[in-house]
This record gives C-alpha cells, sequence and structure tokens, in this order.
C-alpha cells in the first residue's frame, strides 16, 4: 500500500498590495499522522503603509503598525515546516511566490519541502469547479472564515486530509503523481 505523508504544513498568506512581500498576516497549520497538530497566525508589518487589499482581509495598517517584520514573524512560525513533506496551499503558485519573493528579500529560510496546491487537488479528486477555497470548503463542510490566513491554512489542511481519506494512498510520490497538475 502507498504512504501518505507523515507531517506537511498547510499555508496560508494575506498582503497587503500587488507587492508579493507585502504580507500582513500569516497562517500556518501543522498535520502528523493525519491530525492537526499546532495551529500558528501572525500578524505581520510590511514593508510599506500601502494597503489595497483592506476590503478582502480587513487587515488595514493600524493592525499591523506595531507588529513584527515578515523576518521575525517567520521565525516564529518557521517550527512548524520542520521535517514536514510538503506544504499544502489553495492557489500554492500564489504562496509560494510570495514565500519566495520574501525570503529573498528578508534574507530567511523558506522550507525546502515541494508544494501541493489544493485547488488542483478538488479538481482532480472531485471534479469540482469552481475551486475558489470558499467553494471547496463548502464542498466538504469545512468551516471557513475566508481570508482569515489560519482558516484558510487550516482548511486546505483539512482539504488534503479528505483527499487521503478518499483516496487512501501511503506514498508521497504516488499520491503526488496522481494529483499534481
Amino acid at each position: 500500500m502507498l504512504r501518505f505523508p507523515t507531517a506537511f504544513a498547510a499555508l496560508d498568506f494575506e498582503t497587503a498590495s500587488y507587492d508579493a512581500t507585502s504580507v500582513c498576516a500569516i497562517g500556518v497549520v501543522r498535520v502528523e499522522r493525519g491530525a492537526i497538530v499546532a495551529r500558528q497566525a501572525e500578524l505581520v508589518r510590511p514593508p510599506s503603509r500601502e494597503f489595497r487589499f483592506t476590503h478582502v482581509h480587513d487587515i488595514r495598517w493600524r493592525d499591523v503598525a506595531s507588529m513584527p517584520s515578515f523576518a521575525e514573524a517567520w521565525r516564529s512560525v518557521a517550527p512548524l515546516f520542520e521535517g514536514v513533506e510538503l506544504i499544502a496551499a489553495h492557489n500554492a503558485s500564489f504562496e509560494r511566490r510570495v514565500l519566495t519573493a520574501c525570503a529573498e528579500r528578508f534574507g530567511v529560510r523558506a522550507p525546502r519541502a515541494p508544494f501541493e496546491c489544493t485547488m488542483m487537488l478538488a479538481r482532480r479528486t472531485w471534479n469540482l469547479r469552481p475551486t475558489k477555497l470558499s467553494d471547496v470548503a463548502a464542498f466538504l463542510d469545512i468551516p471557513l472564515r475566508h481570508h482569515d490566513p489560519l482558516s484558510d491554512a487550516e482548511a486546505s489542511a483539512r482539504i488534503v486530509l479528505a483527499v487521503h481519506r478518499g483516496i487512501r494512498c501511503q506514498n508521497l510520490d504516488a499520491w503526488a503523481s496522481r494529483t499534481r497538475a
């Protein structure tokens, strides 16, 4: 039988603007042996006061002006990525791009684990359309406070767990080859 990942993390960023390094919130959920074992959210002071997406996530400059920088916040959440076999994220290309840009700009080390896109997992596993996080969460009866980074990260983790329960794979490579776009 094929083996499912022993440990993975789900990640969600909220950004203040179109700048990939304008992270204003981070949510991380760690899963071990099929159970959520840790959750952490951090508000982050972005490098600029420009906020274009307050209407999406309801975060304003005044909410984060005294919060840690990305580098400080990342040091706080980084332990949740230790030893993970993959990083789950909805629309993973966005989260990967943000993490890469922030790692380069702020001199932090990004985890080396591959990203797994829960949007693509949902499309391939259940043939869902549309596959916005809110749609997939509703399909699976996952509670969601959309654009709350911890809630979004937890929903991504629960999507991976639902896929695992549905296809019962035990080998990460075989599982990933069945689900990656």
